[in-house]
């Protein structure tokens, strides 16, 4: 599958960063292009500066706002990111029309934060624009949701979440959701954090683009699993997880007929399938899911039909009410692993508080709006008698 990537503000322009270095591998590795088009679209100059593979040209590293903001941000207000982007829809249209191959991808994937000023308040407008101008490919949203941190000390964050949530959920094909706090590690320094974490979080997407896409022989599964088999699953809200197991170099291919060994291959399957449920990108009930989706990866001489049956039977032990889609792909060398999707998720708690939230926060802002506008109108009354010393 080919995705034609766009991020929006600071988080979702370091996660298509993310993207353009997977496509990078990709083409080295295995000749393959799974991102025709990575983009990084910022009210911040700064932000779109810090990039790394990303082209640096400016119809793929795209300044918006720059009349409004002066290159240095909204300040976390939504609305004015709404409002930028819809001003400066133009910019992204161009970029997107220009780029070579750019209407071989299959789909569009717009990342953003939901905490954030541009991205959360850029991403829903852009969503409904390349709606309507490309409306023959679908286009997935990807939100990253704050911190726990953000949610205790910057009630903006949970409002623009809420906001940047409702707003794309009606016209987004699929929303696949990041929960922020699932992937910190707390003893790693800041810088390396992010970059672990952003990588973390597209590492599912990996051979999951690349297996459609493959070319030799020798590498393409028994049951391939291609843009077909994803654009089937991909609905509503969305959570996908990764998990691998390692495989002794000497394991195979020898000795494959011993039981032993298969039983080995088996539990390294399970393993990898229940570390990919606990790394699910948001906490849910995968028995809520309607459709979902595993590609199992891994040595040939690793792969066989057992293995994939096994992963299938316990991944309907836990979604039963999923419509189940799969695949192999014999392309990893000493690992097998295994990429999945829940989507069609009917209750996510984590969404629900943020709802519950932002509507007990409206009318507190209201309040102190209000107040905040009683106060200057007295302290203006107090002062109307004393002379101004300008004209």
């Amino acid at each position: 599958m080919k995705l034609t990537v766009i991020g929006f503000g600071q988080c979702g322009g370091r996660l298509a960063d993310e993207f353009a270095r997977l496509n990078k591998t990709a083409v080295a590795n295995r000749g393959i292009h799974i991102a025709p088009g990575v983009y990084a679209v910022n009210t911040d100059s700064a932000d779109l500066t810090g990039l790394k593979y990303i082209q640096s040209d400016y119809r793929h590293r795209i300044l918006i706002g720059g009349r409004k903001t002066g290159g240095h941000g909204v300040g976390k207000i939504n609305e004015m990111g709404a409002l930028v982007a819809k001003d400066d829809a133009d910019k992204v249209f161009d970029a997107i029309v220009s780029t070579r191959h750019m209407f071989d991808s299959d789909a569009f994937l717009l990342i953003a934060s939901g905490g954030g000023g541009t991205g959360s308040g850029a991403i829903s407008v852009m969503t409904k624009l390349i709606r309507e101008r490309f409306n023959q490919k679908p286009i997935y949203d990807m939100i990253i949701l704050p911190f726990e941190h953000e949610e205790m000390t910057e009630e903006r964050s949970t409002y623009n979440t809420a906001l940047c949530l409702k707003s794309i959920n009606s016209i987004a094909d699929a929303v696949i959701v990041f929960d922020n706090q699932r992937y910190v590690k707390k003893d790693s320094n800041l810088s390396s954090n992010f970059t672990e974490m952003n990588r973390a979080m597209v590492e599912p997407f990996y051979n999951l683009l690349c297996a459609g896409e493959e070319t030799r022989a020798k590498y393409i599964g028994a049951k391939t699993l291609d843009a077909g088999d994803i654009k089937q699953t991909l609905a509503g809200w969305t959570a996908v997880g990764y998990g691998r197991s390692d495989v002794p170099m000497f394991n195979f291919p020898f000795r494959t007929s011993n039981y032993r060994t298969k039983i080995n291959q088996n539990s390294q399957g399970i393993h990898a399938m229940d570390e990919a449920i606990s790394q699910l990108s948001i906490t849910c009930n995968p028995s809520d899911a309607s459709r979902a989706l595993y590609l199992v990866s891994g040595p040939s001489g690793e792969m066989n039909v057992y293995l994939i049956k096994e992963i299938g039977i316990h991944l309907r032990s836990i979604a039963p009410r999923a419509t189940i889609r799969n695949g192999d792909y014999p392309r990893e060398k000493n690992i097998i692993d295994v990429s999945i999707i829940l989507s069609g998720l009917s209750n996510l708690n984590k969404i629900r508080d943020f709802y519950i939230k932002s509507t007990g926060l409206i009318p507190e802002f209201q309040k102190r709006r209000d107040d905040r506008e009683s106060q200057l109108k007295e302290l203006e009354d107090l002062g109307k008698d004393i002379p101004s010393l300008l004209p």
